[in-house]
């Protein structure tokens, strides 16, 4: 059974870091793609960042040099650094493994205010 189980998320001030977790299981976490995403209320879910097998990445303009995605492939856990939050950041955070046979975590909500 595939799992993947987000952790990190909570308050912080605008300007503040993050760091969001997703460790998974059940699966060959070395061989896929794994993505952060994102939803506000109101708004449809979009990406953030993605990391390939290969340690490609890619982001979301409006993140680009604020976030960055990483991997640790022994330990099955893909990361979301995430400085110089915004109040436009506040979302629920989703993971992704995969980019076909997708699988999703529970999501973990960020909350940028003051």
């Amino acid at each position: 059974q595939v799992q993947l189980v987000e952790s990190g998320g909570g308050l912080v001030q605008p300007g503040g870091s993050l760091r969001l977790s997703c460790v998974a299981s059940g699966i060959i976490f070395s061989r896929r793609t794994m993505g952060w995403y994102r939803q506000a209320p109101g708004n449809q879910r979009e990406l953030v960042a993605t990391i390939t097998s290969g340690n490609n990445t890619n982001y979301a303009g409006s993140v680009k040099g604020r976030f960055t995605i990483s991997r640790d492939n022994a330990k099955n856990t893909a990361y979301l650094q995430m400085n110089s939050l915004k109040p436009e950041d506040t979302a629920v955070y989703y993971c992704r493994a995969g980019t076909i046979n997708v699988t999703w975590g529970q999501g973990t909500q960020v909350t940028v205010s003051s």
